[in-house]
């Protein structure tokens, strides 16, 4: 039988599960790869799953946008954090975690051949759904501290351009973009007729007195702002696959023919947890995010060694250190040294879309302080041999 071309020979191979074999066949490694946290979701939203059980109508297919009493929470919740008020303009959809938010998001807003900005470094399902969706990703350097680059992404602007993502605080850099930049980008957007999809997933994760801001807040962006939340990250829900969007009132009737189509409704089981979690005291967050805060200090002391041998960019948000290491070796070729030689795992920077040079992305999110120690260690000391080597 004749091979058959598909639009997915196009699309890149997910980087975490190639590492995921890698440090599989060299145990005892320690993994600063996988973007997720240590911690587990807060006790309030086990209690609710009685509730779920208690109830045999939660067997049935639920409302394609989520079940009414968590749409209630996230109004509350966009409205005390995000300072984003549900008005006739807006609305908000939950989905199976920011991933599908997003993919909903392209299908929803484009036709095949048409082009979404994305700045570099990317995140790498954005680039993967862009491409599934058989659309164009066109990439915008950011500056040398990866901070946005407004004129340039206007220059890139074409008639078939139907987006532009911001990610911030960033993955896979860990900075926090500036207000300014925000509503420069966000203005770009309303003037030239399309839309902003802002990818705040890690929202909560800012250091140093650094404040989330949020597009969607700004006055008149209703219409063409799509912002995109996850509990993965800040309630420890990556398993339960659960976020939500903030999309324009026109934009439901399409984003909900996509969510009923792969979907039909988010897990309803994984929505009550969602529920439960929201209404979780303000020291689960305040003390989980302190500890992950703790390690990230940790992590920048040892890191600070590699100066010389790495740039390490200022970063204040997320749990992500993006390095640019200086030398020729090829990033996944460095990556797999450092897990068969030194046992410690990080991701290439090809795959958010760096091949001007050697970049690593570090996640200290999911380890405790000692492990973290251990595992930062391993890389100083990897990266020290194998560099100068």
């Amino acid at each position: 039988m004749k091979s058959l071309t598909s639009r997915m020979q196009a699309v890149q191979s997910p980087i975490i599960p190639v590492v995921g074999e890698l440090i599989k066949n060299s145990p005892g490694t320690i993994s600063l790869g996988q973007g997720v946290v240590s911690y587990n979701p807060p006790q309030s939203a086990i209690e609710l799953l009685p509730k779920f059980l208690a109830d045999s109508a939660n067997n049935l297919y639920q409302a394609v946008e989520g079940i009414p009493p968590l749409l209630v929470v996230l109004k509350e919740k966009l409205s005390a954090f995000n300072s984003i008020e549900i008005n006739e303009e807006n609305c908000i959809v939950v989905t199976a975690g920011s991933n599908m938010a997003f993919m909903n998001a392209i299908l929803a807003i484009t036709s095949p051949g048409d082009e979404i900005i994305l700045n570099t470094p990317y995140y790498f399902n954005h680039e993967m759904a862009i491409a599934m969706a058989g659309c164009r990703a066109v990439l915008v350097e950011t500056a040398e501290n990866y901070q946005l680059r407004p004129e340039a992404i206007a220059q890139a602007i074409t008639p078939k351009t139907r987006a532009i993502v911001t990610i911030s605080p960033n993955n896979p850099t860990g900075v926090v973009y500036s207000e300014a930049a925000l509503r420069q980008v966000n203005q770009i957007c309303g003037d030239r007729g399309i839309y902003h999809i802002s990818d705040e997933a890690y929202e909560y994760f800012t250091y140093n007195g650094v404040k989330h801001v949020s597009p969607g807040a700004f006055t008149g962006s209703s219409q063409y702002t799509i912002s995109l939340y996850s509990l993965s990250k800040a309630y420890g829900f990556a398993s339960w696959r659960i976020g939500y969007m903030l999309i324009p009132k026109h934009l439901l009737v399409p984003v909900k023919k996509v969510q009923d189509t792969i979907l039909i409704c988010p897990p309803v089981v994984s929505q009550y947890a969602a529920l439960g979690a929201l209404q979780a005291k303000p020291e689960y967050l305040r003390d989980n995010i302190g500890a992950i805060a703790q390690v990230r200090q940790l992590v920048l002391e040892s890191l600070n060694r590699l100066q010389g041998l790495c740039t390490i960019t200022p970063a204040d948000g997320a749990f992500y250190f993006f390095l640019k290491v200086h030398t020729p070796i090829d990033a996944f070729e460095l990556v797999k040294r450092l897990i068969q030689e030194h046992q410690i795992a990080v991701i290439p920077g090809t795959t958010f879309g760096m091949d001007n040079g050697c970049y690593l992305r570090v996640a200290y999110g999911a380890l405790q302080k000692e492990t973290a120690k251990e595992g930062i260690e391993r890389l100083v000391q990897g990266l020290q041999i194998i560099v100068k080597s």
